[in-house]
């Protein structure tokens, strides 16, 4: 792993070694990384100057720009003696100190910490000379020798109490941490991206990039090193993750072809050569000047130096991805100035996420206690101060002499210390060690069930949720597309169709538009080990569309070797506003074809045309189209299906159409056919969502499926049922209804929307925060809602960091939704989501009745204190005996309920809600039922004894 200072070692390293050589290649480390820092037309300029185009640069490097590099054992290890290995160190974790200073912040341990203090102050105070009979005495006078001598032990052994508290609570987090460390580090080297070596393109661990490498890049990746584009389709980058700014960045070989870390592809696809990896990329070197220490200064040396404010963002997160994954940033410092400063400055200034159910409730009952404390000890001081000085200058009649002030105040801080025992009494200072315990155990437990727990509240918060809103792919199914249906030549097939049934001129079309107009970077690989399922690399909806061909006996990469991807004519890109894709190829008759493919609701609109069962053409008029959508469309969306229409369309050569005028270009349609798409639900689930309802949660999918679709998963699902008053929403919808004239969210149209919403369809990741927040924000009902919300994307991370508890897919997750998490799903599966809440239902019981245990004894502690310190002026019961007693008692009462398994009966309640109390009514009478019995039998037994001592 190392860390950060072992990085900054690291890096001039390198330099020192390329500056003697370029170990034979073309252009040395500094040069790259130089190249690397420009943007735009200077960084075209200086390609030209250099290396006269990318070409050029690719046989510096010695790679080719079609092949890639080959298998060469030697000359990788060359280039990463060079270059580098794509490995950036990681964030520095807490420390063990810093946690124990973080666990030191509890109210109870506070309380605990000053009572220690002043007690063990107090127990070197000895008075000056001996008792005079002039100054009096009263009843429990003085301290014995051996009683004076071991007084410090009081103090010692609260302070020992609290350290070991401590301890347990800083040791379970830094463990959980780097257990979370191990899983992420095992987790990113799995994680795998696209490149060229001998003409094959292949999965690689993003560790072995090195460079020279050729990579594919797609919409949704995140670049895992620096490059220059080689090739691209409409190639738009989101670079604010490195420069602060929103709006995405149209890439091109011709204009801007730097590719950086850390960024993501939000549209297109294309080729780029490695140029930087690890610490030598442009985030590598933002994070390991970030760990050198001398930041500030950093700041102003590395201002001026970089160009278009690209690098000028000096970074203030950094998150590690072992193994040379990319670094996820924000920036501290923008082009303008110091503006980004005092916005970080204000973000700064929020508060950061409210405490957990049972933390918010367990401070508060600490408060009470603590006051109640006070209150007894300030009371039984006063009674013991005013009880002696009525007895000795009242009733004897003595006078205050000079020489007997000593004496005084031996009495008064005696009375002072018999307080503090009274207040050490009344605070559960078993209390932090049960919840910690408690909660230590159960994720550990946890850990078994698919659930990695990163912050220890957040187990019990679960047990606490009313809300849960997950995401359909991947958590609620298998995240495994299928065509289950197709539509060709007017023929429906609900099964797999026969080849032989299709006519070939159809089945030609269908093939090449799907072969084609599919990212190249999605492929159907064999499977890994035998009897498993092909691994689908790439958009899965388009790995889908690939299976269907090989399903058809055809071969799809036959199509792509007779028309590669640098031979594209133009491309345009899915994203989310086109809801389709194109792809224009130049035909051998000197013509063009365009290939569509794209959601049936936006390209169905564009069909005038349809290939009929002869495949020769008919007019597809409105009145067919009608009749498609009718009979066709909604039946496959009705079973949950996506649906996705192929077309084509033929463009002659002279004179060559405008291709920027897209929605002339992308009309006039033929339709080739309809595919229905299914992604499976997880047999697991409907079962886990009714365990859900049954505990009195409310199950709500967010998703940016169409509505159809989204309403037929979520009745296989069980999350609406036939009967119930729910809302199926579109996102357009839902911004319709909770806004204003001026676009404004108001809670108020939220309040009216949300208790009803069970599907939110084609939502977008800002619908899923603005549902989150208008659901916590919420004061319509009696308990403030406890929300969980699942996701995987960087986009999801808003959402997550605002939710009560943040749900991360530990498989398909990005590192931000990951780090914007408390739990992760090892498993990306909903049913793990039930045993959380099971585990933290758990956990709250434990914690209730350990509360129960402990209080009684408290409460009859404190009375016993109290009267006995009244009655003879000395306290029955020292702090340091209560102390140990009370350790070891709920030591074994903790281990004892924490080990209690949870069973599915937990389900069956309610949840408790934020706003009801942790000691409900029936509790509090328990306790001072079970109190008052207790008191009962101690007076009874101290009646006996004592009748039996004086008669």
């Amino acid at each position: 792993m190392g860390d950060l200072n072992s990085s900054v070692d690291f890096y001039p390293k390198n330099q020192r070694r390329e500056q003697n050589h370029a170990g034979g290649f073309g252009c040395t480390l500094q040069e790259l990384r130089s190249l690397m820092e420009l943007r735009g037309a200077e960084a075209i300029q200086k390609i030209q100057d250099s290396y006269g185009d990318v070409n050029g640069l690719c046989r510096r490097l010695k790679t080719s720009p079609t092949e890639g590099l080959s298998e060469n054992v030697a000359d990788f290890e060359k280039r990463i003696q060079i270059y580098g290995v794509n490995f950036i160190p990681p964030k520095k974790p807490k420390t063990f100190l810093q946690l124990v200073w973080e666990a030191l912040q509890d109210v109870t341990l506070i309380i605990l910490e000053i009572a220690a203090i002043v007690s063990l102050g107090l127990s070197f105070y000895a008075p000056p000379g001996e008792q005079s009979d002039n100054c009096g005495k009263a009843s429990g006078g003085g301290h014995d020798e051996g009683e004076s001598e071991a007084g410090w032990i009081e103090g010692a052994a609260i302070l020992l109490s609290v350290i070991c508290v401590v301890l347990v609570t800083a040791f379970n987090d830094w463990s959980k941490e780097k257990q979370f460390r191990g899983l992420q580090s095992r987790i990113e080297q799995e994680q795998r991206f696209s490149v060229i070596r001998n003409g094959q393109v292949i999965q690689i661990p993003v560790a072995e990039l090195i460079a020279g490498d050729i990579a594919q890049i797609k919409y949704g990746d995140l670049l895992p090193a620096d490059g220059v584009l080689i090739q691209g389709n409409d190639l738009k980058i989101d670079e604010s993750s490195l420069t602060g700014e929103s709006d995405h960045v149209r890439k091109s070989v011709e204009k801007d072809p730097m590719l950086l870390s850390g960024t993501h592809v939000m549209e297109g696809s294309g080729r780029m050569v490695v140029t930087a990896v690890g610490v030598n990329s442009q985030t590598g070197i933002i994070f390991t000047l970030l760990g050198a220490g001398g930041e500030e200064e950093e700041k102003k040396d590395k201002k001026g130096k970089q160009q278009d404010g690209g690098v000028e963002a000096n970074q203030n997160k950094a998150k590690k991805q072992d193994g040379a994954v990319a670094m996820e940033m924000q920036p501290l410092k923008s082009a303008e100035g110091g503006e980004m400063e005092e916005r970080e400055k204000k973000k700064a200034s929020i508060p950061k996420k409210e405490k957990s159910v049972l933390q918010g409730k367990l401070t508060k009952l600490a408060v009470q206690i603590g006051k109640a404390g006070l209150v007894m000890s300030a009371i039984t001081v006063i009674i013991l101060v005013l009880y002696f000085v009525i007895e000795t200058f009242v009733v004897e009649g003595k006078v205050w002499l000079a020489e007997c002030t000593p004496v005084y105040v031996q009495y008064f801080v005696k009375f002072f210390i018999i307080g503090v025992t009274v207040l050490v009494v009344a605070v559960p200072e078993g209390l932090p060690l049960a919840v910690t315990i408690s909660l230590a155990y159960s994720v550990k437990k946890m850990m078994k069930d698919n659930n990695l727990v990163r912050h220890l509240d957040a187990c019990e918060t679960m047990g606490n949720a009313t809300a849960i809103c997950s995401d359909k792919t991947g958590t609620l199914t298998t995240n495994r597309m299928t065509v289950v249906q197709s539509y060709i030549g007017d023929v429906h097939n609900k099964e797999r169709p026969d080849p032989n049934s299709i006519n070939s001129k159809i089945l030609d079309l269908l093939v090449n538009a799907i072969a084609i107009n599919c990212a190249y970077t999605t492929n159907i690989l064999p499977p890994e080990k035998d009897g498993a399922l092909p691994q689908q690399v790439g958009n899965k909806t388009e790995c889908a569309l690939l299976g269907f061909v090989l399903d058809l006996q055809r071969d799809y990469q036959l199509v792509r070797d007779q028309i590669p991807e640098e031979t594209l004519y133009k491309v345009y890109t899915f994203n989310s506003v086109r809801k389709s894709m194109s792809t224009i190829i130049r035909m051998p008759s000197g013509g063009f074809r365009l290939y569509c493919k794209g959601a049936s609701e936006i390209v169905l609109k564009k069909c005038t045309n349809m290939l009929n069962g002869s495949g020769e053409l008919r007019p597809f008029r409105p009145r067919d189209r009608d009749e498609m959508v009718k009979k066709v469309i909604e039946p496959m969306a009705c079973d949950g299906q996506l649906n996705i229409i192929s077309s084509y369309r033929d463009f002659p050569g002279v004179p060559e159409p405008d291709w920027d005028n897209e929605n002339e270009i992308v009309g006039d349609l033929i339709c080739i056919a309809v595919v229905g798409i299914e992604d499976p639900v997880r047999p697991e689930v409907p079962e886990a969502i009714r365990k859900c309802q049954r505990a009195g949660i409310t199950v709500r999918m967010v998703t940016g499926d169409n509505i159809n679709t989204a309403r037929a998963i979520a009745a296989k699902c069980g999350i609406i049922q036939p009967g119930e008053d729910f809302l199926c929403l579109e996102g357009k919808e839902f911004n319709r209804r909770i806004r204003n004239e001026k676009g404004e969210v108001e809670q108020e149209r939220l309040d009216k929307i949300w208790p009803k919403l069970r599907v939110l369809a084609r939502s977008s990741p800002t619908d899923k925060h603005t549902l989150v927040k208008g659901i916590i924000d919420s004061t319509i009902g009696e308990q403030r809602q406890v929300v969980a919300v699942t996701g995987d994307g960087t986009n999801d991370g808003p959402a997550l960091k605002k939710a009560d508890v943040g749900f991360a897919m530990g498989l398909a997750g990005t590192d931000v939704a990951k780090e914007a998490s408390d739990i992760i799903l090892t498993d990306d599966n909903f049913s793990s989501i039930v045993k959380a809440v099971m585990w933290g239902r758990n956990v709250y019981d434990s914690i209730s009745k350990f509360l129960q245990f402990q209080l009684t004894v408290n409460v009859v502690a404190v009375i016993v204190a109290f009267t006995g310190a009244c009655i003879t002026q000395d306290s029955p019961l020292k702090a340091v005996q209560m102390l140990w007693v009370n350790l070891i008692m709920d030591t074994f009462a903790s281990l004892a309920l924490a080990t209690e398994p949870p069973t599915e009966a937990l389900l069956l309640r309610k949840p408790y809600g934020r706003n009801k109390p942790l000691i409900s009514r029936t509790m509090m009478k328990n306790i001072l039922g079970h109190a008052v019995y207790q008191l009962i039998i101690i007076f009874t037994l101290l009646f006996v004894g004592t009748y039996r001592f004086l008669f």
